[in-house]
């Protein structure tokens, strides 16, 4: 930085400092900025300490089954909870309205359940405090405050002629102005990154792992590059102004717009573009496909008939009752290989319609940078519509291994013949239940998310560049006058 430019900067810096206003402004963001840190880590706490009880409430539940038929187990089920992660305190993201819990049983996969947003008064339609929300909303408002006359004022008091005609060029005046407004925001942002990371390193119990360092570096970069983006629009829209009352006008019209009615916009033609099917259609479609593919459940099934007299040919037998192993438990493994492949090919469809109505709002980043920004921060805090397919792909995965465990349980160890009206009911050792591992959810790679995420940080780039060049060689086109 030229030492013009270091003027500059610390002059804006400390004028906005001198003024009351200003002053008071801050300081009211600055405890805002507390509040929501506050309200996240206990939001955090509280939820996840909850997860985590009835998560391990669970794995008791079913370890302490008696001895049962394995396909009793199967339909017994397991409840997978959807752990948080500890940078998610920062940025709620869907984390209130995304459902945190799914019940896992055989031949069929249910809905992800029990979303915060469900258990509220209603308060969570009016939006939730978070230090992310802050960030993305209120401190444009002061970079909007602080340098909407930053240049616009010079020129009403006739400054501006003098400080051209000392060997001060536009380019080092914007780059100056831009700079000090950055050092207002970074005075709010740097303590709040401090506290940040001493939160993020208590809730994941001081043993930080590389990934979720890097995610929060990351997360820091971004918001300085947003900030950057923020402060050089404000002071290029105050450059280009013909007084400060219309470049605040004109940046508040900028905040309303893009901040408040972009968003909403792009979401409501993202669902009217590619909208997606209801609820009971969607599961009529499911039903409709099982009942033609055929159901496990019914000994006289074309499908399952055809299995069975290929068995009895295979093994030479004429009844099922002397097979080497349990027939009912071969005829459910082959059924869940159906049911499931059906069930995941149509939620796969329809996370691809929730992608293309999300993918709206991403290629909008490219005209605006808060719906960059906002993609990126929910993605790093892992509490994006990305993660939570995530969860269900990894939930899926542990149900089918659940079902099929047990399925295989049941042609090892269970026989083909039917007990008398005396004799005690088939069953296994409750021992066997402890064979089947706890679900413990693995959120994605940093590379995976950026992967991801690529489209949003190509938008937030993109803008980093356009204001960089805006600064550097917009100054053929400003007036003195």
């Amino acid at each position: 930085m030229s030492g013009r430019i270091s003027t500059i900067a610390k002059q804006t810096f400390k004028a906005a400092f001198n003024n009351k206003a200003t002053l008071a402004l801050t300081l009211l963001l600055g405890l805002s900025l507390c509040l929501a840190t506050y309200v996240g880590w206990q939001n955090f706490k509280m939820q996840n300490n909850q997860r985590l009880h009835y998560k391990a409430m669970v794995r008791a539940q079913w370890l302490a089954k008696p001895d049962k038929h394995p396909h009793r187990m199967a339909h017994y089920g397991y409840l997978a909870f959807r752990e948080k992660h500890e940078l998610s305190f920062f940025d709620f993201g869907i984390e209130s309205f995304a459902g945190v819990s799914i019940f896992l049983e055989a031949h069929k996969q249910n809905t992800v359940n029990f979303s915060e947003a469900g258990f509220t008064n209603g308060m969570l339609s009016f939006g939730e405090i978070s230090v992310a929300m802050v960030l993305q909303l209120l401190v444009p408002l002061l970079i909007f405050f602080l340098g909407y006359n930053s240049i616009s004022a010079e020129r009403e008091s006739g400054t501006l002629k003098i400080l051209l005609c000392q060997d001060v060029s536009w380019r080092q005046l914007l780059w100056g102005k831009t700079m000090g407004i950055i050092g207002v925001c970074l005075s709010i942002f740097i303590p709040l990154i401090l506290l940040t990371i001493l939160l993020w390193a208590s809730l994941s119990h001081w043993q930080i792992s590389m990934d979720s360092a890097l995610r929060l570096l990351l997360l820091v970069l971004t918001y300085a590059i947003y900030f950057f983006i923020m402060s050089a629009v404000t002071v290029l829209v105050s450059a280009f102004a013909r007084s400060s009352k219309s470049a605040l006008i004109t940046l508040l019209a900028f905040w309303i717009f893009f901040m408040v009615i972009m968003p909403r916009i792009t979401q409501a033609v993202g669902v009217k573009i590619h909208p997606s099917p209801s609820k009971i259609e969607f599961a009529d479609a499911i039903a409709t496909e099982v009942h033609q593919q055929g159901d496990s459940h019914d000994p006289n099934d074309p499908h399952y008939a055809a299995i069975k007299d290929s068995l009895l040919k295979a093994y030479a037998v004429d009844d099922v009752k002397k097979l080497p192993f349990n027939y009912g438990g071969y005829i459910m493994a082959e059924g869940e290989k159906i049911t499931s492949k059906i069930y995941s090919s149509h939620q796969n469809e329809l996370n691809k319609i929730f992608k293309k109505q999300n993918s709206m709002t991403t290629i909008t980043g490219f005209l605006n940078p808060y719906l960059s920004l906002k993609n990126i921060s929910m993605a790093l805090t892992a509490s994006d519509f990305n993660t939570y397919v995530d969860f269900q792909h990894q939930a899926e995965a542990y149900r089918y291994q659940l079902a099929q465990k047990m399925n295989k349980l049941q042609i090892e160890k269970i026989s083909n013949i039917k007990p008398g009206d005396e004799e005690k009911p088939l069953a296994i050792s409750k021992s066997n239940w402890a064979e089947q591992p706890d679900f413990n959810y693995h959120f994605k790679t940093l590379d995976t998310v950026l992967s991801d995420e690529l489209l949003a940080l190509s938008a937030l780039t993109f803008w980093l560049l356009v204001t960089v060049i805006l600064l550097q060689y917009s100054t053929k086109w400003l007036k003195t006058i």
